[in-house]
């Protein structure tokens, strides 16, 4: 602003004068009112808290106003609006309008104590103040130290507010510092990984269905084992310390306990007063710790409990092994009905049946050239059981494309000779060809040429098997229950080494064992390229299973000289055999040679898997898989897809279709090829039912 020059006249002058500092005296007040400066939320939340406090006395003073005294001049002084210049936080001037009361009494300056972050806790106390009103409180009962403390920001909240910020601001900076290279690198990582990920779902599972509660079904059944085994130690301990009362107390509880469990598995199965028994047999367990316990002594007390536990468990595991041997070398009552009603109509010959051998002549001569033809395909089965060979001939047939052409050579024992004839000539299976023939009448089959006969038939070998009380008897438990089975003693078990001298017209020959059953066409086994191998087997070995050093005895030189402990086993049960080769070879030779050096059985335990594995050793060609599939006659887990893609599943172990032992899943891939039309086994099988 600029002032006027003075006037000549010294009146004038001096009120001139008097003016300048009037207007000196206005600037200086406009100054000062636009000086005051505030925080923002203070000066808001402070106005509120004043607006809301002095709610009530406004309404209260407009309803009377002759009520209060000297509302008049407040009024008046509410009505003069200030207007107040502040610097918000990114230092721009703002201006806010108050009354001069409200600026008054409520003009917060800022404590430069506090950090610059505590206008949450004001707010947070607005936000109370609010809820309050709206609630229609008549008094406010917060105290001014709970508002302070209110007020007060959380230290430990701010440093975490801090190290977050910094952190974030940190990962920034590395980010816009990484290389280009880096960053490709980074990008490549997530991109395979995301390529790689498999989202296919394996299971269906979800906690929330009913199935997947597993509750404990047993805990009940488990807690009264449990108790009968401490009150079993607290009793011998009683009786060992003259406790006569206690340990009657104990027995009564174990009998009890025991009668309430009875065969039950499940809490389900219990007796409705087993929860009682238990709750009895825990107070008199508690009465009886309070009297005996002594830790060392129920230590001692529970080994010899777990060393007579292992015991029993051992001898009832020796006792299930025989018994499955047992039953499983034991001949079922229908099957033996079978044959008896077979042998018996085989020698009687009469009515039907002559008419049954006269069809039966005729075919055989029509027959007898094709049992030479090496231009059919030849199937070797050994057998003495009748139903079993029905089913390998059947199911081969059934499954065969040009079944005119298949021939099978079946020989068996003289007991069951009669039996097995007259199956076939009842029920041939047309148009195939079916030639059974007696061991017996192979007359180069004896001692002299036959190593394992000598050996079957001599003393020493009927003592490992049948003498009960020898040392070296099995029945002592020194050796595998299993090798007690009788066929390890059968010639027809070892007569798969004679080829040769069985079929001396032939080239080529697919044996069969009795536990398998055909499932497709086996004709394009006979255009497989053996390399130059006598044997094609499908190989069983699987990781550290089923190899060389399972079946022979290493520590031997002359195995560990000869054999690698490595090598891949193979089956017996479905092998082609390339008997030109055989010869070439001389098989037989080899086997005679190492069944010879194994007469006191140091090289291998009985059996023909371990002699076959040493005689076609770097001899065998490896087949596909599918062309056959064991472990139907023990393993439970075998995969139900393998089976049914399988040309040949086989039943080797003790639990054989036809035994009730048989594996029950797996049965209906057997028994489907069963003659049930049959009268000797309607007959046979009913008189079972």
């Amino acid at each position: 602003m600029a002032f006027p020059s003075l006037p000549p006249n010294p009146s004038s002058a001096a009120a001139w004068r008097r003016r300048s500092g009037l207007v000196a005296l206005l600037l200086l007040l406009l100054f000062l009112s636009f000086q005051v400066v505030v925080h923002v939320p203070s000066v808001r939340s402070a106005v509120s808290r004043r607006l809301f406090s002095d709610h009530r006395h406004r309404a209260a003073r407009e309803a009377s106003p002759r009520s209060c005294p000297g509302c008049g001049d407040l009024q008046d002084v509410e009505d003069f609006n200030k207007t107040i210049a502040y610097t918000d936080q990114d230092g721009r001037i703002k201006l806010f309008k108050v009354t001069a009361r409200e600026f008054a009494s409520s003009s917060i300056w800022e404590n430069p104590l506090l950090p610059r972050d505590s206008y949450p806790a004001a707010e947070i106390q607005e936000t109370v103040e609010e809820q309050q009103l709206a609630a229609g409180s008549e008094a406010n009962n917060v105290s001014t130290a709970a508002v302070s403390a209110t007020q007060r920001p959380d230290p430990i909240k701010l440093k975490r507010e801090v190290f977050r910020r910094r952190r974030k601001e940190q990962r920034i900076q590395e980010l816009l510092q990484m290389d280009k290279e880096a960053e490709l690198q980074l990008r490549n990582a997530a991109t395979n990984s995301s390529r790689n990920f498999d989202n296919k779902v394996k299971v269906s599972y979800n906690i929330w269905r009913q199935e997947f509660h597993h509750t404990n079904t047993d805990s009940t059944v488990k807690l009264m084992i449990d108790q009968i085994i401490m009150a079993k130690v607290y009793a011998t301990i009683a009786r060992s310390q003259n406790e006569p009362d206690l340990y009657a107390s104990l027995m009564k509880c174990i009998k009890e306990s025991k009668a309430a469990i009875g065969d039950a598995h499940m809490d389900s199965e219990l007796d409705s007063s087993a929860l009682e028994r238990a709750k009895a047999m825990g107070h008199v367990l508690s009465s009886a710790r309070d009297v005996l316990y002594n830790s060392d002594e129920v230590s001692r007390r529970l080994r010899v409990m777990l060393q007579s536990a292992e015991l029993n468990i051992d001898t009832a595991k020796k006792q299930n092994t025989f018994l499955v041997q047992h039953a499983a070398k034991t001949v079922p009552m229908p099957l033996h009905c079978l044959h008896m009603q077979l042998i018996t109509d085989y020698h009687l010959r009469d009515g039907v049946i002559k008419e049954y051998f006269q069809a039966a002549a005729l075919k055989d001569e029509e027959d007898k050239a094709k049992l030479e033809d090496r231009s059919l395909y030849h199937y070797a089965i050994f057998s003495d059981n009748v139903l079993a060979a029905s089913v390998v001939v059947r199911s081969t047939v059934t499954n065969a494309k040009e079944p005119n052409k298949h021939v099978f050579h079946i020989v068996t024992d003289k007991l069951n000779f009669a039996a097995m004839k007259m199956w076939f000539i009842s029920h041939s299976p047309r148009p195939a060809t079916v030639h059974v023939e007696n061991i017996d009448n192979f007359k180069w089959l004896n001692s002299s040429y036959c190593l394992v006969m000598r050996q079957l038939e001599s003393a020493r070998l009927k003592e490992f098997y049948f003498k009960a009380h020898d040392p070296s008897s099995l029945s002592d438990g020194t050796e595998n229950l299993k090798y007690r089975n009788p066929k390890y003693l059968s010639m027809l078990n070892h007569l798969r080494f004679y080829m040769p001298e069985i079929h001396p017209k032939l080239d080529k020959i697919l044996f069969l064992d009795d536990d398998v059953v055909v499932q497709k066409d086996l004709t394009p086994l006979w255009d497989v390229d053996l390399k130059g191998m006598v044997n094609g087997a499908v190989e069983t070995c699987k990781e550290s299973f089923h190899r060389f050093d399972t079946y022979l005895n290493f520590s031997h030189p002359k195995i560990s000289e000869n054999f690698d402990p490595r090598a891949c086993g193979w089956a017996f049960g479905m092998n082609m055999f390339d008997l030109k080769e055989w010869k070439k070879r001389n098989i037989t030779g080899i086997y005679h040679y190492w069944q010879n050096l194994n007469e006191d059985r140091k090289l291998w335990k009985l059996g023909t898997l371990p002699p076959g594995l040493i005689t076609f050793y770097n001899l065998t060609h490896p087949l596909d898989h599918t062309w056959h599939v064991l472990g139907l006659g023990y393993d439970p887990a075998v995969d139900i897809a393998e089976i049914e893609n399988a040309a040949v599943v086989h039943y080797n172990g003790n639990y054989k279709p036809w035994l009730d032992l048989a594996v029950s899943k797996y049965k209906a891939y057997w028994s489907k090829y069963v003659d049930v039309d049959s009268s000797h086994i309607r007959h046979c099988y009913a008189s079972k039912q």
